[in-house]
């Protein structure tokens, strides 16, 4: 998948130009020199944001069992006193 990269000033004076390249990849808009915007196609996009994996889905997955994971305890901010008096 080619990528593309224009200027700020080029993405204005050929918005079509960088349409078009959007068909085969993304566009990397530039500022000043730096990345600043990505243009997508909407199908590349929904591709990206539709297949979000959910924490329940990761579980569920086969050898998941044999993975050993001790998150941290974090004791000192649930147990706290409780004042009833204030």
């Amino acid at each position: 998948m080619p990528v593309t990269t224009l200027s700020s000033r080029a993405f204005n004076q050929d918005t079509s130009r960088a349409k078009k390249a959007a068909k085969d990849g993304p566009v990397f808009i530039t500022d000043r020199g730096s990345p600043a915007h990505v243009l997508l196609t909407i199908d590349d996009y929904r591709r990206l944001t539709d297949s979000q994996v959910s924490i329940t889905d990761l579980l569920a997955m086969p050898g998941v069992a044999e993975i050993d994971f001790e998150p941290p305890r974090i004791e000192a901010l649930v147990s706290r006193p409780v004042d009833l008096l204030a």
